[in-house]
């Protein structure tokens, strides 16, 4: 197991919402590293079960949760975003839908998913929290 607290982030690959999401994990959850998995549009991939991309992604995450122990799962979405046009309703709409994708990967050692937003001034704003069994 590494040594410090670590949180997991399902992240885009702009780079204009890395640093506001290490920085609001860190701070809200009193974390010393974020591993960051990055995709472009991974709210939209998440939120369709048939998209061969996923097992990927749980693959990353599940490296996060049971070799570096992430106790909290991040599921982001942010505006202006080139990997996935759409509005933010659409996003928030997605990031639920990755949630509960995320949710039934039944991840034991990992304690809550939280979904967040990222808006047009690159501030982190949770929109919904999963506590798990």
């Amino acid at each position: 197991m590494a040594k410090g607290k670590f949180g997991t982030a399902i992240n885009f690959m702009d780079g204009r919402v890395q640093e506001p999401i290490i920085a609001w994990m860190k701070k809200t959850y009193k974390l010393d590293y974020i591993d960051m998995i990055t995709e472009p549009g991974p709210d939209k991939i998440l939120s369709n079960p048939r998209d061969k991309r996923i097992a990927s992604i749980k693959s990353r995450v599940e490296i996060s949760v049971n070799k570096h122990g992430s106790k909290i799962i991040v599921m982001v979405s942010h505006c202006d975003c080139a990997g996935n046009p759409c509005s933010k309703q659409a996003h928030l709409a997605q990031n639920e839908k990755a949630i509960k994708t995320i949710k039934s990967w039944h991840l034991r050692s990992a304690e809550k998913i939280v979904g967040v937003w990222i808006d047009q001034n690159w501030t982190a704003k949770e929109i919904m929290e999963v506590e798990l069994p």
